[in-house]
Parts: structure tokens; sequence; C-alpha cells
């Protein structure tokens, strides 16, 4: 019985039934901790660690959020390192400690329908984080994907300036087993598809993966030549890092945009390697998306911080409560002023000895 050690007790009926008792009521209790949830813990499961934002943002804001809310609370978090199968058993192992709140954020949307529906069956609540899960989620916390695209096309046009008419655009998405990806893809063809010659190259990256990335790009220029495009749109700021590599290593220089507002896009921006990011205040996301999950953990409404509604991506679920942020196109001019100004990095760790120049340039102090 949970380890414990049953004894034969010798002796009076009373004192045999005191025992028995005893040993039930522990037993019991240790039960209702693993079936039943000790309506202190939450879950905190993340998709990956390639993209240097989830470790260094999203997990310590969240964590120090739930612990300001509810003192007593504990988070049990893991990183399912692009791993489906991994976080399958991560969410699972969770829901069989009793954990009653679990804050999601998928490696593939797709696969995780059935898991939130048995969960739902136990009474376990799920936050969508970041990435919107398939299946009965309680909310959803994200930003404006489609827009998210759509500031990235503009962001890429503006870069080209007065030759994007005449431009050829290589396009580098995001992993395929992201729902944002898509929307991304999505937002920045509505703008593209218009206003630039053509999208001559463009390819799906799994795991958002850099390497992969840097690849594809290599590809891209063997099959189009040096001077065969004008631009490239990269999906975020990690895998624009490899794109740059692949270019510079053929001496192309062209605009290159990004997402993430990563500290290394940004030192890429100061120098002139990589035109623009897409600034998403990660801040008021993960504390929104703990203030749910306590709110869920205590039994409380969640419509003040929920005023929208969604659908998901295969449009099964509906009227999932949802709060969506939005996002800016950040360049050379205005990372003071946002990523400076907002305390996401301080001007000392963008400044390092390689860009103190581009730094003082831009006028970051």
């Amino acid at each position: 019985m949970n380890g414990m050690t049953r004894r034969v007790v010798i002796g009076t009926a009373a004192v045999s039934m005191a025992l028995a008792l005893s040993a039930c009521g522990k037993a019991g209790g240790d039960g209702a901790a693993e079936d039943k949830g000790d309506g202190k813990t939450i879950g905190l499961l993340l998709p990956e660690n390639k993209t240097t934002r989830y470790e260094t943002f999203d997990r310590p804001i969240i964590e120090a959020k739930i612990k300001a809310l509810c003192a007593e609370c504990e988070v049990k978090y893991n990183n399912a390192a692009q791993d489906t199968e991994t976080q399958k058993k991560q969410f699972d192992a969770l829901v069989t400690q009793g954990v009653k709140v679990i804050i999601l954020d998928s490696v593939d949307y797709k696969a995780t329908k059935s898991w939130v529906q048995q969960a739902e069956k136990k009474g376990v609540k799920v936050v969508a984080y970041d990435r919107l899960a398939e299946g009965p989620i309680s909310a959803y916390v994200s930003y404006d994907n489609e827009k998210i695209g759509r500031l990235q096309g503009e962001g890429l046009v503006k870069a080209l300036g007065a030759k994007a008419k005449e431009a050829n655009v290589v396009m580098i998405n995001g992993s395929p087993t992201d729902p944002n990806a898509p929307l991304f893809k999505k937002g920045a063809h509505s703008v593209l598809d218009g206003q630039v010659k053509k999208v001559v190259y463009e390819q799906d990256i799994p795991d958002w993966s850099p390497d992969e990335a840097n690849k594809k790009m290599g590809a891209a220029i063997d099959s189009l030549g040096k001077t065969g495009f004008q631009g490239v749109y990269s999906a975020n700021d990690g895998m624009a890092g490899g794109i740059i590599t692949a270019l510079s290593k053929q001496g192309i220089k062209v605009p290159v945009g990004g997402q993430d507002a990563e500290l290394a896009g940004l030192q890429r921006i100061l120098k002139g390697d990589q035109s623009f990011t897409i600034y998403k205040q990660i801040k008021p996301e993960a504390e929104t998306t703990a203030e749910i999950a306590v709110a869920l953990l205590k039994g409380k409404d969640i419509a003040a911080y929920t005023p929208t509604k969604v659908t998901s991506l295969t449009g099964e679920f509906k009227d999932i409560p949802a709060r969506l942020y939005d996002a800016q196109i950040v360049t050379k001019e205005n990372i003071a002023s946002t990523i400076v100004a907002d305390g996401v990095y301080k001007a000392a760790e963008i400044c390092t000895a390689d860009y103190k120049a581009a730094c003082d340039a831009a006028g970051i102090k």
C-alpha cells in the first residue's frame, strides 16, 4: 500500500481496530495525493530549448508569477526538447500525479487532442500557452500570430525599399508541427504576395532548426544563384542566424527578417546583418498565463483574463477563452525605445565589445 509495511498486530480488539483504522487512514491519504492532487501544484510543459526565449524568459516569468500569486503552490516543470512522445509522457505523468492544472506549450498541436480529452475526464484543466493545442482546453494565451506574419512581411518590404516590387524572395518558414507557423506564413504571404515580385523558394523547417535553415538557404542559393533573390523571410531569429551564415559564406548581402527579439538577433541587427525582428512582449503573455492557471487551480472565474474567444485550428473546438497580445517590428532605430526600455535586455548585455560602436551609433546606452 504505497510502500507501507502492514503489521500484524496481536492484542486487544480495540487496539487492533485502532491500528487498522490508522493504517487505512494513512494509505487513503497517500492515495488521495496521487489520484486527487493536493490543489497546490501546477504543471508547466514547454516544447523546446533551441529557441532561447523559453528557458531565458517564459519559464522564470511564469514560475515567479505563480509563486507571487500562490506562495504555497509548486510548479512541476519539464521541457520536451522538441519530442512529441517525450511531451506526452510528461503530460501523462502530471495527470497521474494528480496535477489539476497544466500549462501546455505543445510540440505538435495535433497530437494533443487525446491527451487533453483524457485529462478533462479526470478534472484536469489545460491552459494552452503560446501555441494553440487541440482538445477541450480551458484557456489559450498567445499573440495574434497571423498579424505577426503580416508584420514580418511589412518589415521585409520596408527593408527592400524601392526595389520591393522587383524583388524575388526566399521564405524559410517554421516547424510544421507548430500551429503558429502556418499563421505566420499566411500573414507574411498576405503582404509579400502583393508587394514583391515573387516568392521563388519556400521551405518549412522541422523543429525550427537553425542548422536545417542554414542547409535550406544553401540549397536555395545553389538553385537560384547568388543574384536570383533579393530578400529572405525567416520565421524566427534562430533560423535567421543559420540563414545569414549561409549567405555570408557566399558573399551575399540581402535583407533578412526574423522574430522573437533574441539577443543574437538584436546584435545582428545592430551589425547590419539582419534587418529586423518581431518583438513580442513575453512578460504579459507569461504572467497572464500564470494568473489563469492559479485562478483555475482555486476554482475561480477567468473571464477577466480572457476577453476573446478562438477556435482550434481543426475547427473542432470552439469558443475557447483566450487572450491575444500584440507585437511590433524592431529595427536598429528602436531597439533602445523597446527592448532596452522594457528591460528585456540591458544595454550592457547587447553592447558587448564587438557591438559597442554600433550601439553608440544607435543611441543604446
